[in-house]
């Protein structure tokens, strides 16, 4: 792509709320290579980039460490590239206000950062896209997003343009992807040289980010996110853990996903803090290793990755000398918070995470890509059950379709407005009052709510009872030999649905399990009817990348209709009378 030299851009004459009066017409508009729309995130990095060179990104994968300055200097550049490149129909849709989608192909990392804020900067909406997705399946994100154009990251680049020229060829013949690391590392301007516009404004409620679905139960649909999301649920999450320049968050999440954005990006770049960015695949041993320097103030993770730190620290590091040892506890304990989403932490190993760490627990929440927050534990919440993903968070509107128990219903200030492009999915999304149907089944004890499941998949109807998959799977943990768990409902036409289990044991325990050990030491911990009746054996559970069990795909794989050499039945006997 050949330069563009940012004084031949012809800037922004918005079409908004703040379009000239009579009495203003003649004024010049407050535009140029240096000036950023007037959006609560630009003000608040400018004042951070104002307070000196503390650093905001570090990403460890590429080695690049970048001050709010220079921050703001490449988001800038970008977005001028941006604006001398794509097409006169595309800039006078974004300077109309019309929802212009932006592709962002790009791996947790300063390009990513780059990126989603100079997308912002421009008006865009941001699409970011899993930097792992084969280029065939990329190509459904991108057409059902209707974007015009993607940036790529480095590791990404080839990848995008091979994406990019399939699209353009096919349905979209202005389609091109953008390399994003020829764009950074320009000289940083000072924070006075950077200004915030006083009348060119972006709308505060307008559509500013797409976050996909995981499609665990169907085909990955867009939800829309207004940009009230980008800035507001950062601050109310910054607001609940008390975030400051001081902090420093271990980001190895997803930045497609919403925790990845709305948890552990968003909310500590908006607080001054410094946001570690680690793309090379999570590895319990190096986590640990990074956790023992004690730097770090935040880690958010999933349960998957919790069991697997867990799994070596009881493997390895607590055998070592008790000195050693030692320092390894000690750098755990000196997080101000471990923090856990996407799915239920399991009781036993929460467990555990609360002995290491002193008597100080997780902090677990519940949400979902269509609303990122519902329930949460707040940090010094002394009273919150074991097992529990905490209160209602503040401002948000919750309630049980069946009083204390039901489906999940929830109306949340910066929830999802619809799925692009279908109306359909949209509409069926929500109940006559408004509220999310989420999907999900929760129990309600006082002002504590408890997940039961997904009712699609984790909400079993055995020989007459509705069963939780997630209490079956928590008893199994706790099961000394066992790994992982996942707990399924089996179609059956003595009991209506099996409970079927499917278990990875843990190494140097156990070489096999039989049904009939697993019901008779599971005896004193679940009522008979939930006990398994159908058990297999497993190397692994295949998981999607923010670590939840598939469980629909595995279901049928596993436990397939017609029966499995592996798969162990327990069948009821009827005993003649005496």
């Amino acid at each position: 792509m050949a330069a563009v030299s940012e004084s031949s851009v012809a800037y922004p004459i918005p079409n908004d709320e703040s379009t000239p009066t009579a009495s203003t017409a003649a004024r010049p508009r407050h535009v140029g290579p240096n000036i950023f729309p007037n959006f609560p995130v630009f003000t608040r990095l400018i004042g951070y980039a104002a307070q000196g060179e503390a650093v905001a990104i570090d990403d460890r994968t590429y080695n690049i460490k970048a001050s709010y300055s220079q921050l703001l200097t490449d988001v800038l550049h970008v977005r001028n590239v941006l604006y001398g490149t794509l097409s006169a129909d595309v800039l006078n849709r974004l300077w109309a206000n019309e929802e212009v989608y932006f592709n962002l192909l790009a791996p947790a990392s300063y390009e990513y950062a780059v990126a989603f804020l100079a997308i912002l900067a421009i008006g865009g909406i941001i699409v970011p896209l899993s930097p792992a997705l084969p280029e065939q399946e990329a190509l459904y994100y991108v057409k059902t997003s209707r974007a015009v154009v993607m940036l790529s990251s480095t590791k990404n680049a080839s990848s995008g343009r091979n994406i990019a020229r399939a699209v353009s060829s096919t349905f979209n013949p202005g389609y091109q992807s953008i390399d994003i690391a020829p764009l950074i590392g320009r000289p940083p301007l000072r924070a006075a040289d950077m200004l915030v516009s006083c009348d060119h404004f972006l709308d505060y409620h307008g559509a500013g980010l797409v976050i996909f679905t995981s499609g665990t139960t169907g085909p990955p649909k867009g939800a829309l996110r207004r940009r009230s999301f980008i800035d507001g649920q950062a601050t109310r999450i910054a607001d609940l853990y008390a975030l400051n320049r001081g902090d420093r968050v271990m980001h190895i999440l997803p930045v497609h996903h919403a925790t990845g954005i709305g948890t552990t990006f968003l909310p500590f770049l908006l607080s001054g803090a410094c946001v570690e960015f680690h793309s090379s695949g999570f590895d319990p041993v190096k986590v640990w290793e990074h956790w023992r320097a004690k730097r770090l103030t935040y880690f958010s993770g999933v349960p998957t990755m919790y069991m697997r730190m867990m799994a070596h620290y009881e493997t390895v590091l607590k055998n070592l000398p008790p000195h050693v040892a030692e320092s390894y506890v000690a750098g755990a304990r000196h997080f101000r918070q471990l923090l856990c989403g996407t799915s239920a932490l399991p009781r036993p190993l929460a467990d555990k995470w609360k002995a290491l760490m002193g008597g100080r627990r997780i902090l677990e929440r519940y949400g979902t890509t269509e609303f990122s927050g519902a329930f949460t534990i707040p940090p010094g919440d002394k009273e919150c059950p074991d097992g529990s993903v905490g209160k209602v968070m503040v401002g948000t509107d919750v309630k049980l379709s069946e009083g204390d128990q039901g489906e999940i219903l929830v109306k949340s200030p910066f929830m999802f407005t619809k799925y692009i492009f279908d109306q359909a999915a949209t509409e069926a999304a929500f109940d006559s009052e408004g509220y999310y149907r989420s999907g999900d089944i929760a129990r309600k004890r006082g002002d504590y709510y408890f997940i039961m499941g997904r009712a699609s998949v984790d909400i079993l109807k055995s020989g007459g009872y509705k069963i939780s998959a997630l209490d079956v799977e928590r008893e199994i943990l706790g099961l000394d030999y066992v790994s992982e768990v996942m707990v399924v409902g089996v179609e059956d036409e003595e009991f209506g649905q099996r409970v079927a289990a499917a278990i990875v044991l843990k190494p140097d325990t156990i070489n096999s399990l039989s049904l009939d050990r697993l019901r008779h030491e599971l005896r004193s911990r679940l009522a008979s009817y939930k006990n398994p009746t159908m058990l297999r054996v497993v190397p692994e559970l295949r998981k999607t990348v923010t670590g939840k069990v598939v469980k629909k795909a595995l279901k049928t794989e596993l436990f397939p209709p017609n029966g499995h050499p592996d798969v162990q039945i327990w069948r009821t006997q009827t005993r003649p009378r005496l």
